[in-house]
Order: structure tokens, then C-alpha cells, then sequence
């Protein structure tokens, strides 16, 4: 007895012709796609797309909460030093040429593109997915992706907006296409390429090719970039940041690298989260760019991070996790295959997300800093051109222990606090961002979450719930109107009081278990870590923000 297929699934070549879909015409003239050999499946359901993955994708298996364990292959994170964006005349002005936005010549552009394909018409079916990047419908953008594995359709169908199914029938001519041949290596002697790995971005043809890694992460971030490029020159300001909404409708924008707090900071039982990533300033207010949240997993549990814990259950992605072998249940303290364990989950499974994923103007701009030095003070109150300042700078610390090699705290810098997927220059967003908190009349905060009376290894971090108390009183007003005195070198606002916090820890020189020639020493070593950063963006900014520095 033969068994029947599964409902909905070809056997055998795929429909005739006279049943063309405008989508499968669509690929067929834009990209040469050959509908008589592959089968293209648009938007899928997620139990289709689950099917898909478990029966022609090696590995792929249900952990116990129902979420689908993917495995990206020799790639477990962003390839950054392969990212390219196309030289031509359209956008050769405006991008910030340099180590983040590596030119490629177009005729290298196309042989990849040819490359990418010629594989996915190798394949016996694709996968097509149509959604939106934008939750403002003034200014979303129609984003099409074409992948040959199910786990990759399924990741943007959760990280992307999903269409209604009038939307999706009235889709038309998407304004941007992700072409993922990632199964599929770049030849490395092609001119250009560094590698067999390949991301590539063309402003012209509005077009991402992915050669060589199948980390899924690299179409979000893709994204993200050509978002970061399309959105100012609209007028609008994209920012690497998460935000949420007070009872009242009040706004607050939340910025940090990695180790500072953003996630669990932003991620407030009393505030509705609009988006933990990527987002939009408009006329309007704020938006989210996604559908969905894609959060580090590694030593997650759901005591420290319940609203992310319970998010992975069926519909979700667990990527590169390692599992119990009989209960399917994930271990996420084991880092055998990656560290950056990574689940992707719609933004419906958080229980307190605002959907439509928009707010009002800001009142808040909150910049978030881990200091492993002891010389920021927990809070202080920024200027515009502060503001600015410190945006362009993106600091923290990595500290021992977060990454191998690390024994002494180390100052990072990552501009806009998202220099890998800045397309402009670094000046552009930042005076972006001043003339809306000026125009919105926002407060701009600078918030060290790391540690407090001395250097990390001495001294101790600055504990959870005093700046979650920082973070209330900003919410509730009243930091607004505290009192303030000068925190000299980095001229910084700071307050004398803050409820339920201890006025000791306010003041980094006060706090300061050493001599105050260590101290100063220190204040003085991470001012001159500023300003040696900062060489790199003089030329591009306003001398009103080159003022807004630490003076030594």
C-alpha cells in the first residue's frame, strides 16, 4: 500500500502552466527562476513550514515547548567582514564608505547573483514569503524573500510583519527581494570576495544575495541595513534601539550594546513593550520594524527571563541549541555548538506587546551603558548636543569572562549603538535624533548599568533594582525636576536624589572605594578613550557635538 501524501503536498512535477501564479511569473522574469522544475511555496503556514523543515532538513526536530530546533550550519552568527553594498552613482554619495559598508563592484554583484540562482533552481522547492518591514503603513516596506530551506522562511515570516490576506492578495511588486542561497558557497577567487561567504546589498536593484552561511540572522540585519538607508532619506529616523509605552502613552527609546540591559530593562510588567530591536522615529511617533523578537538564549530560564522563555513554545525558532536526545527538552546553559544560541519568535507571544507596534512621540531617550571603569555615574541628564555626543559614541565595556581572551575590561565603541548595520554617516542619525528630541521636547538619560565605587573585579555592579528604581523615577516625572550638580570632565548633569536609590551611589567619585588619585586616573583614562574614539567621526561632525565631549 502506497501512503498518501500529506494534504496540500506535490507529488511529482510541480502545477501546469496554466495555473501560474503572478508570483511564480514574477520570479520567473525578475530572476529566472524555472517554474517547470521547482516548486515554489508562497507564505506558508507555520505548520506547513514545520512539516517542510522536519522532513528534508537534517537535524531539524520539535523541543518539548514546540518550538522548531534549526541548525544554521559552520555559521552560528553574523559574517560582518563579508558584507557588501554595491558601488553606484544612486547611492555612492550618501553611504559612509569605510570598515563597516565595504563597496562591491555591480558586475561582481550580478556573477553572485547568477550564482545564487542557478543553486536555488536546483532545488526541487522554494519557499517565497511576502511581508511587510514597517508596522506605519506610510511608510512599510513590501519585503519578498526566496529561500530554499523552510527554517529560513519560517524565521522572517516571524521576524517581518505578516500580511492580512487581502494584503498578501494585493501584494504587487515588492520594494526590496532577499535572494538566500546560503546552502550555496561563494567562489572566493571572484573578485571582491574575501571568502565563500557573501552578503551583498544593491541600493539600485533593490536586492540582497546571501551566498555561504545559513545563519538566519544575516536577513534580519540585512534588513535592518537597507531600513537604515531608505528611511532618512523619507525623513524618518531608524534606530538600533527598543522602546515601550507607559499607561499614559509616554514613550521611552532604550539604546545599549550588548551586556548593558536593554532587553531586560525595556521588557517592564508595568510598560507595553512596542519592539525589543529595531525601530522607526517618524511625524508620527514611533514604530517597530518588526513582526517579531530574536532573543539570545543562552543561560536563559524562566525565572530570570519569563516573558522570553514562555514566547518559545510552537511557532518559535530555536537555533543551534543543543537538546535532551529523549525529552526534547533544551538545555540552554550548553554553549557546545555556539554561544549565541538564538530564539525568533512572533511578537504575539509576548504577552504585554502593544500590537500595532506604534507609539507616540518619545518623552524618554534612555542611553544605556555598562561601565567597567567605576567613573559613570549611575544617571545623569544629557544635553541635545550631549545627546548626540554620546549617541555617535555607543560605549561600553566588555569585562572578563564574556568573550575568551578577556582579562582586563575592555572600552567598546559601536556608533549609534548599531555600527554594523549604519549605511550613513554616524552624524546623519545623530542630528536626526537632536532635532526630534528638540522638536518633541524628550529628556535625553544616560544610564550606567555597570559597576559602581571601582573597576569591575573590585567593585560590584550597579544592582537591578536601583536602576530599574532610576528608571521609574524618570517614567513617573520626577527625575525630571530633581536637582543637579556638575560631574566635572564629562560635564554630565547628575542628580543629587533619586527615590529608593542611595545617595552615595550617585556620585562616582563619592562612591569610590580607592584614593582619589585612582580615581582620578581612571576618569581620565576612559575621558581620553572618548576622545580617541571619536577622531574617526570628526570629520563628519558638527562642531556643536565635537564640544559636547569630556574635556581632560
Amino acid at each position: 500500500m502506497v501512503a498518501s501524501p500529506r494534504p496540500g503536498s506535490p507529488f511529482g512535477r510541480p502545477s501546469s502552466s496554466a495555473s501560474r501564479t503572478k508570483v511564480e511569473e514574477d520570479l520567473h522574469e525578475y530572476a529566472g527562476i524555472d517554474y517547470d522544475k521547482v516548486t515554489i511555496k508562497r507564505n506558508p503556514s507555520v505548520a506547513v513550514l514545520y512539516e517542510e523543515a522536519l522532513t528534508y532538513e537534517e537535524g531539524t526536530v520539535i523541543s518539548a515547548a514546540g518550538a522548531l530546533c534549526a541548525y544554521s550550519g559552520k555559521k552560528t552568527g553574523r559574517s560582518p567582514k563579508d558584507k557588501r553594498i554595491v558601488r553606484e552613482e544612486g547611492s555612492d554619495k550618501d553611504i559612509w564608505w569605510g570598515p563597516v559598508n565595504t563597496p562591491l563592484d555591480e558586475k561582481v554583484f550580478l556573477i553572485n547573483r547568477e550564482r545564487a540562482i542557478d543553486y536555488l533552481n536546483t532545488r526541487p522547492r522554494l519557499y517565497v514569503f511576502d511581508g511587510f518591514a514597517g508596522w506605519d503603513p506610510k511608510y512599510r516596506k513590501k519585503i519578498r524573500v526566496v529561500a530554499s530551506r523552510a527554517y529560513h522562511l519560517l524565521f522572517m515570516r516571524n521576524m517581518l510583519i505578516r500580511p492580512t490576506e487581502e494584503e498578501l492578495e494585493n501584494f504587487g511588486t515588492p520594494d526590496f527581494t532577499i535572494f538566500n542561497a546560503g546552502e550555496f558557497p561563494a567562489n572566493r577567487y571572484t573578485t571582491g570576495m574575501t571568502s565563500t561567504t557573501s552578503v551583498s546589498i544593491n541600493f539600485k536593484r533593490n536586492e540582497m544575495v546571501i551566498l555561504g552561511t545559513q545563519y538566519a540572522g544575516e536577513m534580519k540585519k540585512g534588513i535592518f541595513s537597507v531600513m537604515h538607508y531608505l528611511m532618512p532619506k523619507a525623513g524618518v529616523l531608524s534606530l538600533h534601539s527598543s522602546a515601550n509605552e507607559g499607561p499614559d502613552g509616554d514613550v521611552s527609546l532604550f539604546f545599549g550594546l550588548s551586556g548593558t540591559g536593554k532587553t531586560t530593562l525595556s521588557a517592564d510588567p508595568k510598560r507595553a513593550l512596542i519592539g525589543d530591536d529595531e525601530h522607526c522615529w517618524s511625524d508620527s511617533g514611533v514604530f517597530n520594524i518588526e513582526g517579531g523578537c530574536y532573543a539570545k538564549c543562552i543561560d536563559l530560564s524562566g525565572e530570570k527571563e519569563p516573558d522570553i522563555f514562555n514566547a518559545i513554545k510552537f511557532g518559535a525558532i530555536l537555533e543551534n541549541v543543543v537538546l535532551d536526545e529523549d525529552t526534547r527538552e533544551v538545555d540552554y546553559s550548553d554553549d557546545f555548538l555556539t554561544e549565541n544560541t538564538r530564539a525568533s519568535y512572533p511578537i504575539y507571544h509576548i504577552p504585554n506587546a502593544k500590537i500595532p507596534c506604534v507609539g507616540g512621540h518619545p518623552h524618554n531617550i534612555i542611553l544605556l551603558t555598562c561601565d567597567a571603569f567605576g567613573v559613570l555615574p549611575p544617571v545623569s541628564k544629557l544635553t541635545a548636543e550631549q545627546a548626540m555626543y554620546h549617541f555617535i559614541s555607543g560605549y561600553t565595556t566588555k569585562v572578563p569572562g564574556t568573550e575568551d581572551g578577556i582579562v582586563e575590561p575592555q572600552p567598546t565603541f559601536s556608533a549609534c549603538f548599531g555600527a554594523p548595520f549604519l549605511v550613513l554617516h554616524p552624524q546623519r542619525y545623530a542630528t536626526m535624533l537632536a532635532e526630534k528630541m528638540s522638536q518633541h521636547k524628550a529628556n535625553a538619560w544616560l544610564i550606567n548599568t555597570g559597576w559602581i565605587g571601582g573597576k569591575a573585579g573590585v567593585a560590584k555592579r550597579c544592582p537591578l533594582k536601583y536602576t530599574r528604581a532610576i528608571l521609574d523615577s524618570i517614567h513617573n516625572g520626577q527625575l525630571s525636576q530633581a536637582e543637579f550638580e556638575n560631574y566635572d570632565v564629562f560635564n554630565l548633569q547628575v542628580p543629587k536624589k533619586v527615590a529608593n536609590v542611595p545617595d552615595e551611589m550617585l556620585d562616582p567619585r563619592k562612591a569610590w572605594m580607592g584614593t582619589a588619585e585612582e580615581f582620578n586616573a581612571s576618569l581620565r583614562s576612559v575621558a581620553g578613550m572618548f576622545t580617541e574614539n571619536f577622531k574617526t567621526f570628526a570629520e563628519g561632525a558638527t562642531p556643536e557635538t565635537l564640544a559636547a565631549g569630556p574635556k581632560l
